[in-house]
């Protein structure tokens, strides 16, 4: 039996091994959250490679995952910590948050700076932190696959060897083993780095208490494209190759394979896209989530577009995850970045019940916080709201949207034709003087609404087209038309303005301090607001990954969800439903040219209404008779694709 022992000199010096016990610092609880009693300045600063499982880079060696880590020094005298885990591929490229952060190191290779706040906050209060680089960059080894398989096998391989089932070594070669955790882990990050967790979640692996996934993604081919539309061309390559800072022959091979799977030809839905998918895939899925979820979305984020969140919360809802929701009006924006001191207070109390195990009353506080407009946030007890009805909206004959239907046998009938750069009409054309005429959409619009209600959930279109063509790309837009003063999620930072003041959350060290910019909200006065957007390939109506061409001349029902929203609809605007071809401000698609007729008396658009208790329909007035004219020019910008 081997008995570990303080010599002699170490009992003098520690005061003996009872005095060590009564004066080695301990997790402090206070108001239901822990306290800041341990040195972030003296913290243990280490990395370690833990063997992965995977041979992304097909060299015939196990493929080795850099994690760099901050701990309590109290872990080396028993104290046990849960650990908070951001795996990111960004870590020596684009860098992560508002300000691009990078990390750092010592001599010796040992970090010296974390990106972001949260080892500076949550190391004094009883955490281990660890940045993981995903598996293909900064000092991990392998090849990025774009939310495949070993992007997402990486990390959970970092979470079994936290709990003991996975093997990791020093830089010297020596076996390194987390006995300084008690296995409970929370994964957390943005875009990427949220998607990772989604993904490890997805595989059910044990010990991944909760995850925190901040715009993220839940389904790659999601990201890539709608119903069979493209979003990008090139995308899963294009962005191996930006988070990859190898030089590219190394990873050449993986690439060109990317490119094969993502089949940029068709659209279509494959065994390449349900292998980076974590609802319905083949390496995770969603009945294997045992992690509880805090997720936080930007409803007009149109990057990481918020069905990514709508369809993973709502599978994660009918199994009964536990489970908490931010969303906000903004873009790709870290809920750091809009509201600070709650968000850190909040997430906070989620990681000390989830991962600490202490009992605050994170769980009793309502479940969903909502924005709804610049800076006006409202509470519900789960979203969508359980108070919405559902209204259903007909376009008219006369170009009136409303709820009777159209006269049997009305048609109406618009162009899938290419605008200026060849991909379609941009949304700005689409939107614009909507009671004119114009070849290439057809536009629908409401009376002045008599009173406000909300929008809270997905919008649902549906419509019965014939073609000239065997498909034809198609898209459904609800406009809010009527002067406001919104945040500017298009513009400049998605809805935020970077300044020049800084605040401090958690402690600091020369090479590594908790203090950010401030932001505010950035707003726009205009006249219109497209609130959802939805896209669709005729052919993918009824299978993603099965096409199935239409016949010249015959009706067919097709029906898609558009993006979800949160959207307040005000009282005196109007709400207009636009049917068109290639959305060019989001689709990378060839217009087909097909003639599209629309069966108006077959054709609606449906979406959850808060209506304050009343029936939703009195959201709506029969059509005024005062001619109205919306407004003839717009400007859309498309909104920049922010990686961080």
């Amino acid at each position: 039996m081997t008995v570990a022992v303080l010599t002699g000199t170490a009992l003098a010096a520690a005061g003996g091994v009872a005095a060590l016990a009564e004066t080695a610092p301990k997790i402090v609880v206070k108001d239901g959250v822990t306290q800041p009693v341990f040195s972030y300045k003296d913290a243990i600063r280490e990395h370690v490679y833990v063997e992965s499982g995977v041979d992304s880079d097909r060299d015939g060696k196990l493929d080795r995952v850099n994690v760099d880590i901050i701990r309590p020094k109290e872990t080396e005298n028993g104290l046990k910590v849960p650990v908070i885990m951001d795996e990111s591929p960004y870590y020596d490229n684009v860098g992560r948050g508002n300000e691009a952060e990078r990390k750092t190191y010592d001599a010796d290779g040992n970090p010296l700076k974390f990106p972001l706040f949260y080892d500076n906050y949550f190391v004094p209060r009883g955490y281990a932190y660890l940045a993981v680089d995903m598996v293909g960059t900064t000092r991990s080894d392998g090849c990025p696959v774009s939310g495949g398989p070993s992007d997402v096998l990486g990390g959970k391989a970092v979470v079994d060897w936290l709990n003991g089932r996975a093997r990791a070594y020093r830089a010297d070669g020596s076996p390194a083993k987390a006995t300084w955790t008690t296995g409970r882990t929370g994964m957390i990050g943005k875009s990427y780095d949220g998607t990772l967790a989604n993904g490890v979640a997805s595989t059910g692996v044990q010990g991944l208490e909760t995850i925190v996934p901040i715009s993220a993604i839940s389904s790659w081919y999601g990201y890539s494209r709608m119903n069979g539309v493209k979003y990008w061309t090139d995308e899963q390559p294009g962005l191996a190759d930006t988070v990859d800072t190898d030089p590219p022959a190394k990873c050449a091979a993986v690439n060109a394979d990317l490119d094969k799977g993502e089949d940029d030809d068709t659209g279509n839905y494959n065994a390449y896209w349900k292998a980076a998918d974590y609802r319905h895939g083949t390496i995770g899925r969603v009945g294997a989530v045992r992690a509880s979820i805090f997720a936080y979305h930007g409803v007009n984020d149109l990057n990481v577009k918020d069905d990514h969140f709508a369809e993973w919360w709502n599978a994660l809802a009918q199994r009964g995850v536990r489970r908490k929701v931010w969303l906000s009006q903004r873009g790709h924006v870290d809920p750091f970045d809009i509201r600070r001191d709650d968000w850190v207070s909040t997430l906070h109390q989620w990681f000390d019940h989830e991962l600490q195990k202490i009992d605050n009353d994170v769980l009793e506080q309502p479940r969903a916080d909502i924005e709804v407009g610049p800076d006006q946030w409202v509470t519900q007890s789960d979203w969508p709201s359980p108070d919405a009805e559902t209204l259903t909206l007909r376009p008219g004959a006369d170009g009136s949207l409303g709820l009777q239907r159209a006269p049997k046998g009305s048609e109406a009938t618009f162009t899938d034709a290419p605008g200026a750069g060849g991909y379609g009409v941009a949304e700005g054309e689409m939107v614009a003087d909507p009671t004119t005429g114009k070849p290439f959409r057809l536009a629908y619009v409401s009376g002045p609404l008599p009173r406000t209600g909300r929008l809270s959930g997905t919008p649902d279109a549906r419509l019965t087209v014939k073609l000239d063509k065997p498909t034809a790309n198609l898209t459904a837009l609800l406009v809010d038309y009527g002067d406001d003063t919104r945040v500017d999620y298009l513009g400049p930072g998605s809805g935020i303005q970077t300044l020049t003041t800084e605040d401090c959350h958690g402690e600091s060290t020369p090479a590594d301090d908790g203090c950010y910019k401030q932001t505010k909200t950035r707003v726009k006065t205009s006249p219109v607001n497209v609130v959802a957007r939805g896209w669709l390939d005729a052919q993918n109506r009824a299978s993603l990954s099965d096409p199935s061409p239409l016949t010249p001349g015959k009706y067919y029902s097709v029906r898609w969800q558009t993006l979800s929203q949160e959207y307040l609809l005000k009282k005196g605007h109007r709400l207009g439903l636009v049917i068109a071809g290639t959305d060019a401000s989001y689709n990378t698609e060839t217009p087909t040219n097909a003639q599209v007729t629309v069966d108006l008396s077959a054709s609606s658009i449906r979406f959850p209404v808060v209506a304050a208790g009343d029936d939703a329909a009195t959201l709506l007035a029969p059509q005024a008779k005062t001619p109205w004219r919306g407004p003839v020019q717009v400007t859309l910008p498309r909104q920049e694709r922010n990686l961080y």
